[in-house]
């Protein structure tokens, strides 16, 4: 099995969710085109897919786990690692990235210590690149949840980041 797939801590509330688990698997595994559904199911229960997750539904369904995990890394919804508390998305789209953003993703991962993809280390923030987010108007943007940072530059973001009450330097 891959390594980049995240364990579970094993709780007795995570285990309540491994076992619903595996009735959804039981319940899934004769109707058709049931592992997406699954998969999503699985995700709005621990918020990505636990490696314990992935390895109830291979024994349940009887799917491979490459072709489980096949599908779990081809779908950007999917998450094998859990993400944090503000998802901070950095739009590279060609009118940002020409104003800038990929200088202000650099300083994002550097002031938050962590890689584009990844979560910090206590799990309050995500980064994310994206492809377009649809404000070419504002560019370069950057989004934190639903909140919409537009015309920035490499210094805005310590001020953004201290929005945010649990942002220690």
């Amino acid at each position: 099995m891959s390594t980049n797939i995240k364990s579970l801590e094993i709780t007795k509330e995570n285990q309540e969710k491994l076992d619903k688990v595996r009735g959804l698997s039981i319940d899934s595994k004769n109707q058709e085109g049931f592992l997406i559904p699954l998969l999503h199911e699985i995700q709005s229960l621990f918020g990505y897919l636990p490696q314990e997750s992935l390895q109830i539904v291979c024994e349940e369904t009887k799917i491979s786990m490459s072709e489980i995990y096949s599908v779990a890394t081809f779908y950007s919804h999917f998450n094998l690692e859990p993400r944090g508390e503000y998802i901070i998305r950095v739009c590279l789209g060609t009118a940002c990235y020409v104003k800038g953003s990929q200088d202000i993703l650099d300083k994002l991962c550097s002031e938050l210590k962590t890689e584009v993809g990844k979560t910090t280390a206590d799990g309050k923030f995500s980064i994310e690149a994206a492809r377009c987010l649809g404000a070419c108007g504002l560019a370069p943007i950057l989004t934190i949840g639903e909140k919409v940072y537009g015309r920035l530059v490499s210094d805005d973001v310590l001020r953004i980041l201290k929005n945010y009450e649990e942002y220690n330097e």
